[in-house]
C-alpha cells in the first residue's frame, strides 16, 4: 500500500528541539517572509547562537528573518557574516546572509535542494560527538579519561590526560605541565573542532613531533568546559547564566562548578603553559590574545608568548599576527578571565586562541568559510609551537 502525503502534513515546518537547538518561530505562513527570533541564554541577556531545522521547503526560495539580531550580544559580528547550512549534519556550507542594520534583522536566503535542512551560526559540535571524542581518545594507551566534576544540569565534566613514560628519553628534568581548555563559551563550537584536531595529532604514535612532546610534557585537555550551555543552545553561558570566562577569580559550586573543578585540579598539577580555545564573533581572522597589558606581567613570559605566536604563524598560514585584541581590553575583568588568572597564578605563558565565525578574510573560502575542517587543522598545528616552546624550556 502506498502512502499519500497530503499538503497539510508536508507544510513547511521549523523546529529546534534537539541538541544545541535555538530558535523561536514567529511566522512561517509565507516562505518569502519567515520570521524567527533567537532565544536568550537562560538567566542571561546574551544571545547570538542559532541552530534550527527547516522541513518541507524543497525547491522553495526561503527568506528567513531573524528579527532580533540587532539586539544580539555582538552586533559587530553580523556584517560580512554568512550562516552555515547542512543536509546531513556533517558537511556545513555557507549560504547567502544579509544584515539589515536599519531593521535590526539578519536575513538568510536559500533554496533547499532537499526536504530537510539545518541552519546554524557555526557548524555544531554535539554532545554525542563530544562523548565519541572522549571514548575514541581513551582507546589510545597514551590517554586517560578522568571525571573531574558534574555540571548544574548533571552532565559529566571530563578531562583527558595524555602522557607517556619512555625510559630511553626521560631526563633528569621534571616534565612540563601543559593545559588546554575549549568551549568555555558554548556557542563557540569551532573551539571543540580545534580541540579534536589537537587531540588526534597528539595521540598519533606515528607522529614523531607528538611523541617528542610527550617525552617532555604531560598534557591535560578539557574539550568542552560548558556541556550545559552547549546542549541548551547557549551562546556564552552555562545553565544558570554564568559566563565561565568571567568566573576564574572566585568560582563556586552553585554558580560555576566547571571552572572550580578545573582550577582546583590545576592547583594540584601546576601549569607551565596554558591554551584556552575560543571563537570571536567580529574579527574575520585567527589570532592569539596573550597577557600583554596585564599588571606585573614578567618580560620573560611575554617573550615566550610572542615567540609561540610567531612559531604558529610560520607553520599555518591560517594564523596571523597583525590583528587581535588591544592590550588592556578587559579592564577590571582581567583576572576573572582564564588566561589572565592562570598566567598570574602560575607565572607562565597563558593564551587565548580565537577563531572566526566569519570567513578568514586573508584566505577566503566561498563555499565553506572558516570551517570545522580548518579548525581541526589549526588544532593539529598547535603542536608545532608547543614543541618549540618545550625545546627552549629544556635548554634553559
Amino acid at each position: 500500500m502506498s502512502l499519500t502525503i497530503t499538503p497539510a502534513t508536508s507544510a513547511l515546518k521549523i523546529s529546534s528541539q534537539f541538541d544545541s537547538g535555538n530558535i523561536h518561530v514567529l511566522e512561517t505562513t509565507n516562505p518569502q517572509d519567515i520570521q524567527l527570533s533567537i532565544r536568550r541564554d537562560n538567566q542571561s541577556d546574551f544571545f547570538q547562537w542559532f541552530h534550527f531545522r527547516v522541513q518541507g521547503a524543497k525547491n522553495q526560495p526561503l527568506n528567513l528573518r531573524l528579527v532580533n539580531a540587532g539586539e544580539a550580544a555582538y552586533v559587530d559580528g553580523w556584517p560580512d557574516y554568512r550562516a552555515v547550512a547542512s543536509y546531513d549534519r556533517e558537511t556545513w556550507f555557507r549560504v547567502e546572509t544579509l544584515f539589515e542594520p536599519a531593521k535590526g534583522e539578519l536575513v538568510i536566503q536559500h533554496t533547499p535542494a532537499q526536504n530537510s535542512i539545518y541552519f546554524a551560526y557555526f557548524a555544531p559540535y554535539s554532545w554525542e560527538q563530544h562523548l565519541d571524542l572522549i571514548g575514541q581518545a581513551q582507546q589510545s594507551p597514551l590517554c586517560e579519561v578522568h571525571d573531574i566534576g558534574t555540571t548544574l544540569d548533571g552532565h559529566d565534566l571530563n578531562l583527558l590526560k595524555v602522557s607517556q613514560h619512555n625510559p630511553a628519553s626521560d631526563s633528569a628534568k621534571a616534565k612540563q605541565q601543559i593545559w588546554v581548555t575549549a568551549r568555555q563559551h558554548p556557542g563557540e563550537s569551532m573551539a571543540e573542532w580545534c580541540a579534536e584536531g589537537f587531540i588526534a595529532r597528539l595521540l598519533d604514535q606515528d607522529d614523531a613531533l607528538a611523541q617528542s612532546i610527550l617525552d617532555m610534557a604531560d598534557i591535560y585537555i578539557v574539550p568542552n568546559m560548558n556541556p550545559d550551555g552547549s546542549i541548551r543552545g547557549h551562546l556564552r553561558t552555562n545553565a544558570c547564566g554564568a559566563n565561565l570566562n568571567r568566573e576564574w577569580e572566585s568560582p563556586t559550586l552553585e554558580r560555576s562548578p566547571e571552572v572550580l573543578a578545573v582550577r582546583t585540579l590545576m592547583q594540584k598539577t601546576g601549569v607551565d603553559l596554558f591554551l584556552d580555545l575560543h571563537g570571536d564573533e567580529a574579527l574575520p581572522c585567527n589570532f592569539i590574545a596573550g597577557q600583554e597589558g596585564a599588571p606585573h606581567l614578567p618580560e620573560a613570559v611575554l617573550q615566550q608568548e610572542n615567540r609561540f605566536k610567531q612559531n604558529l604563524a610560520q607553520v599555518n598560514p591560517d594564523f596571523q599576527l597583525e590583528r587581535g585584541y588591544p592590550p588592556g581590553k578587559f579592564g577590571p575583568e582581567t583576572f576573572t578571565i582564564a588566561a589572565f588568572w592562570v598566567g598570574r597564578e602560575f607565572n607562565c605563558p597563558s593564551m587565548t586562541l580565537e577563531m572566526p565565525f566569519k570567513d578568514y578574510d586573508n584566505r577566503p573560502d566561498a563555499d565553506f568559510g572558516w570551517s570545522p575542517e580548518r579548525s581541526i587543522k589549526l588544532g593539529e598545528s598547535l603542536l608545532n609551537p608547543i614543541y618549540r616552546w618545550l625545546q627552549l624550556k629544556n635548554s634553559d
